[in-house]
């Protein structure tokens, strides 16, 4: 089982990850909801790891931000189990 830390830490990773990509694009959120059918508060609170989204939203992100879906996904996770989980 997964434990609820290492969960919070992905969707921060991820956020993360769409921060940087939108930075270097230099794109807005309102720029990229007008990309995809995604709203913009939405997509912020994607970005802040509040958000777990679904495969649906990752192909939307990927329209609004004009590159591959596996970008998005372009970052390390620790994949050790968790001593209390074990």
């Amino acid at each position: 089982m997964i434990s609820k830390n290492k969960k919070i830490e992905f969707l921060a990773q991820f956020g993360k990850r769409l921060g940087e990509i939108k930075r270097e694009k230099g794109m807005s959120y309102r720029d990229i909801d007008e990309n995809c059918d995604l709203d913009f508060s939405f997509i912020s609170k994607i970005q802040k790891g509040k958000e777990n989204i679904t495969l649906e939203t990752i192909l939307n992100l990927s329209i609004g931000l004009k590159i591959q879906p596996k970008e998005l996904f372009d970052f390390l996770v620790n994949l050790e189990i968790d001593d209390n989980k074990k």
